[in-house]
């Protein structure tokens, strides 16, 4: 490209629904080329992808980039965390991957906390207490319910595994991804042998751990617009990317609104969150990434939205209704099992309050965990970062400037899971930190918002309900 002002590199974003790719300047961070292509995701008794879908998306994102794809120095894979990709001795699927949102492995995922010795164990041990969107969980519920499956298994790999896998012919992963299985050990930085005794699961069946900053190999031969022999980086899961395309320094507290909602930080010291609201993942770097999920957020106050023939933005102020919208159970916290729950109505509440209330109901759940994502040294005046597809939405920011009291900053950068895996592939060619490629490039450059005055009462109410819900829904 004759305007570019550095080499090219290639982002690559496998999100759950789709794949989107960009060619990014190295010196200038600017986009010079983007694509985009949808893949499928089934549902009914849970919700699973045949990850040959996922490559089919990504080549055709990456051909919607033209000519420039091919200039690229680097690429770089990051992908939807948690998901179970099983391979045959052939390298083709067992089964259709079962998903980070697939809750049916709730009841391996509450054997497994018992089976290690309770929650603290695996806190102290691996970083995280499991639940049902963790790896381990999956494999435990494929084992058990489908014995032929896990038999004819010869490989396990997570979704930015089997991508870049397909890139490069070689099994790899990076620790941030690896963090969110199970069975990679924070304390140890490593596979622990004992939680792969437990859950049966063979560790010549896993791949290759890649270090920050290592290569993890290049392209082969294939039918992709990029050169042989362009590097691969080691890739990530969809959140370590998104903090590295953020640049994130320590501290910083970022709530990422898409169909599932995610609060966190960057952290020098390793998280261990016993009660299982905060996971102990790692970054892509060698930080860490204490981060706290929840399966309902856009898509859940979209589907309120829409019941009520509402337009997303029309909310209206005052009335006494709660609503919490874990319309696919929820995670956060952890009620697999739960479903909508709407409460307070009167003669007099309108349809715009139950949207306020559903818009309520879901960054309280967020908000719920923030104060444990975040070390306790923390600024608390440091400005929130709203990103994600609901982050330009009118009704959201209002939403969390008054259950925080805190300013939000609004990155115009788009797309900063597929600019984290950009920059990290811009690390490889500059031996730069990733995250300081993302700064250089000015990602969080955006709108601030001041505060609002903390609404506590509605921040009470909510909490209340939550309180007294949770013994509606059955635990096993």
């Amino acid at each position: 490209m004759s305007t570019a002002e550095g080499p090219l590199v290639v982002g690559i974003d496998s999100s759950t629904q789709s794949a989107k790719a960009l060619v990014v300047d190295v010196g200038t961070g600017r986009v010079v080329a983007a694509g985009q292509a949808p893949h499928r995701v089934t549902t009914g008794t849970g919700r699973e992808s045949d990850p040959r879908d996922w490559w089919s998306a990504l080549a055709e994102a990456v051909r919607a980039c033209g000519p420039a794809a091919h200039q690229a120095a680097a690429v770089s894979v990051a992908g939807q965390q948690h998901g179970l990709v099983t391979l045959d001795a052939d390298g083709a699927p067992v089964r259709p991957a079962l998903l980070w949102n697939d809750v049916r492995s709730a009841p391996q995922a509450r054997r497994l906390v018992a089976g290690l010795g309770g929650p603290e164990e695996w806190a102290d041990r691996i970083g995280s207490v499991p639940g049902a969107s963790f790896t381990a969980a999956k494999w435990a519920w494929l084992a058990e319910h489908e014995p032929e499956s896990a038999r004819a298994t010869a490989a396990v790999r997570l979704p930015h595994d089997y991508l870049t896998e397909r890139l490069t012919g070689h099994g790899t992963t990076d620790r941030g991804d690896a963090s969110g299985t199970g069975w990679w050990a924070g304390s140890k930085e490593a596979y622990d042998d004992t939680v792969l005794e437990l859950i049966g699961l063979d560790r010549g069946l896993l791949p290759e751990v890649v270090a920050p900053g290592e290569v993890a190999g290049t392209v082969r031969d294939g039918d992709l617009p990029f050169a042989r022999g362009t590097l691969v980086a080691a890739g990530t899961g969809d959140n370590a990317a998104a903090a590295l395309g953020l640049g994130l320094r320590p501290g910083t507290p970022v709530l990422s609104l898409g169909t599932s909602g995610t609060a966190y930080a960057v952290s020098v010291r390793r998280p261990a969150d016993p009660t299982g609201t905060v996971a102990g993942f790692a970054d892509a770097r060698g930080d860490w990434l204490p981060l706290a999920c929840t399966l309902n957020c856009t898509q859940a106050v979209d589907r309120v939205a829409a019941l009520f023939g509402l337009d997303r933005e029309a909310v209206e102020p005052g009335g006494s209704a709660t609503f919490l919208p874990y319309l696919d159970g929820e995670r956060t916290p952890d009620l697999p099992h739960a479903s909508g729950l709407l409460t307070g109505l009167r003669h007099d509440t309108t349809p715009g309050q139950i949207l306020q209330a559903a818009y309520d109901g879901a960054v309280h759940s967020l908000l719920d965990a923030l104060g444990l994502v975040l070390d306790a040294d923390a600024d608390p005046a440091e400005p929130v970062l709203l990103i994600g597809g609901g982050a330009r939405g009118t009704a959201w920011q209002q939403t969390v400037r008054r259950l925080t009291g805190r300013a939000v900053r609004v990155p115009r950068a788009a797309e900063l899971v597929a600019l984290g895996a950009a920059a990290q592939a811009a690390g490889l060619l500059t031996g730069e930190d990733p995250a300081a490629v993302a700064r250089r490039w000015g990602t969080t450059d955006g709108p601030l918002l001041d505060p609002l005055p903390r609404d506590e009462a509605t921040a009470d109410r909510v909490a209340g309900v939550v309180r007294s819900a949770g013994a509606l829904w059955e635990t096993d």
